[in-house]
């Protein structure tokens, strides 16, 4: 009977009996190794694992990790395991912001904020998806231009879980000697795996380059290979962060490491009249100013907009100017170096804005003739449409 009837049976559970042994041998690896929060994911994969096979295995696998003593600081091992630094320079290889705080609320994008309240809502419930097997994101990318909120992104994450930020010093970590680099950023991944944090990994395209790139040496493309393993092994418990203005240059395999892609993109016209509000703030200066100022800065990223209005609000104080005046220094200075197209638009823009001729001739250089015929043109056109 059991060697006739029974044997695909057998077999199966031959084969069930070995990847219960490996799972045994691995668990034991982490947790001889000193690694508890490795321990924790891995136990939690056991769980979804055995939840269709031996429900009450997992349902006690379960138990056992909501019972897991929690630790009050969140930068618990602080005091026992010292940030790793680089042994060359000495230089630590992480900065640590334990209380993260933004300057101003962000604006974000509406694609992005739904991504971001995504991940805050499924920290927020990691109970309920427990129970359903899942688990919350882990891990995300963030891509786009220099200066539209992607670090500002992590920090706004790391204050809203109540959570530490830690961020890879990548200056500190590319070791002169390359094959160090490859060591310092396992110690840096293996410290915050055992921090309840939220890590971000700055400008990822700076280690995580394309290993077909011919103009590379092999050791970074072995730096590419240990980064994708440490984040294969990042546990539930943290949430990884990667940032990158360059994302054509990361290697393809590293997007499929991250469970969520977050693209940001460049300031809308409403986005950058409501940033120059927010940096404005209550401070005097007219609705009209205020458009005059947004339509001027169209085209730019948030933090050059933010530039800009910082230069303004400067400028008035330390030359006891007006703060209109000063804005309108800040958009001669923008419009001065522009073609003369260009120029020629944006007169037309603040013309149709309700902006005098005389102010827009004074802000952008354009001549009132020039400016009259424009408008003229632009009714006569308007006139036309509407017959």
């Amino acid at each position: 009977m059991l060697l006739d009837a029974s044997r695909g049976p057998l077999e199966c559970h031959v084969d069930e009996s070995e990847k219960t042994l490996v799972d045994l041998v691995q668990l034991a690896r982490l947790a001889l190794v000193g690694r508890p929060h490795d321990v924790q994911a891995f136990v939690q994969r056991l769980s979804r694992r055995y939840r269709g096979s031996a429900p009450e295995l997992a349902e006690q696998l379960q138990s056992l990790l909501q019972e897991s003593p929690t630790r009050q600081s969140p930068l618990r091992r602080e005091a026992a395991s010292p940030l790793p630094v680089d042994l060359e320079s000495r230089l630590q290889l992480l900065r640590v912001d334990q209380h993260p705080t933004v300057d101003v609320e962000p604006i974000w994008d509406p694609t992005v904020e739904s991504a971001l309240q995504q991940v805050i809502s499924e920290r927020r419930r990691t109970e309920e998806l427990e129970r359903e097997g899942l688990s919350p994101t882990r891990s995300l990318i963030f891509t786009g231009p220099p200066g539209v909120g992607k670090s500002l992104a992590a920090r706004w994450l790391a204050r809203e879980l109540g959570r530490p930020l830690l961020t890879l010093d990548l200056s500190a970590v590319m070791s002169s000697y390359l094959g160090r680099t490859g060591t310092n950023v396992r110690h840096v991944l293996d410290y915050a795996k055992g921090v309840d944090c939220v890590l971000l990994l700055d400008e990822l395209d700076a280690i995580a380059k394309r290993r077909d790139d011919a103009t590379d040496i092999g050791e970074l493309k072995r730096l590419v290979t240990v980064l994708l393993q440490e984040i294969d092994d990042w546990p539930s418990t943290g949430l990884l962060i990667a940032a990158t203005n360059h994302s054509e240059l990361l290697d393809p395999a590293v997007w499929r490491r991250f469970e969520l892609q977050v693209a940001f993109p460049m300031p809308t016209e409403a986005a950058v009249r409501r940033s120059v509000d927010t940096f404005l703030g209550s401070r005097e200066a007219s609705t009209q100013w205020r458009d005059v100022l947004a339509m001027t800065l169209r085209g730019l990223s948030f933090s050059d907009i933010e530039r800009e209005v910082t230069l303004a609000r400067r400028s008035a104080v330390v030359k006891g100017q007006a703060l209109e005046e000063a804005i309108g220094n800040v958009i001669r200075a923008r419009v001065e170096p522009m073609a003369r197209s260009e120029r020629g638009q944006i007169a037309m823009w603040l013309t149709e804005a309700g902006v005098s001729q005389r102010q827009v001739h004074d802000l952008t250089g354009v001549s009132r003739d020039t400016i009259r015929k424009r408008s003229r043109a632009t009714d006569d056109t308007n006139a036309r449409t509407e017959e």
